[in-house]
């Protein structure tokens, strides 16, 4: 299974995606520091919130085989840059939580996703389970390992090494 590295804003549902994706009872948890669990990596809020502490984002995101924009589907701001993908040497994934709440707006944190680089998207409900098994689906698809040669020629051709070679 790959390894999954979660960021995104306080309160948008991480920890709680931790607990749906190892089937457990969903409690509130608040996420002082970074967990670093079997298949996942969570981390604060305020990580993705503060210009000071997204350098320790960066660093975990080295640990990961995935990295998910998590972001609630009633978010009042966009937290993401656009092309956020450029600095992220990982697949990037978006992951859109409650996406029950009366106040979603699914097409507009989809459209801060895209904007951002996402490759794939992902629509979930941490509470009923709605798309998690999707998720888990996407994480247990192994990557093709590959020699250091075939990394060494996409990077020359300007390629991710998950990235096929046409």
């Amino acid at each position: 299974m790959k390894k999954l590295f979660l960021m995104g804003r306080s309160e948008a549902g991480k920890t709680s995606l931790v607990q749906a994706l190892k089937g457990e009872e969903l409690h509130y948890v608040k996420t002082q520091y970074t967990n670093r669990e079997d298949s996942t990596i969570d981390t604060p809020g305020e990580y993705a919130e503060s210009k000071r502490f997204s350098v320790g984002l960066a660093c975990f995101s080295f640990e990961a085989d995935v990295v998910a924009l998590v972001q609630a589907a009633d978010e009042p701001y966009n937290l993401f840059s656009p092309c956020l993908r450029a600095f992220i040497l990982r697949p990037l994934i978006g992951i859109i939580t409650k996406t029950d709440s009366p106040y979603a707006n699914i097409p507009m944190v989809k459209q801060w996703m895209v904007n951002a680089g996402c490759e794939r998207i992902f629509l979930v409900n941490n509470v009923n389970r709605e798309g998690i098994s999707e998720l888990m689906e996407y994480l247990r698809e192994d990557l093709e390992p590959i020699t250091l040669e075939q990394a060494k020629n996409r990077q020359d051709l300007g390629l991710n090494e998950w990235d096929p070679v046409s």
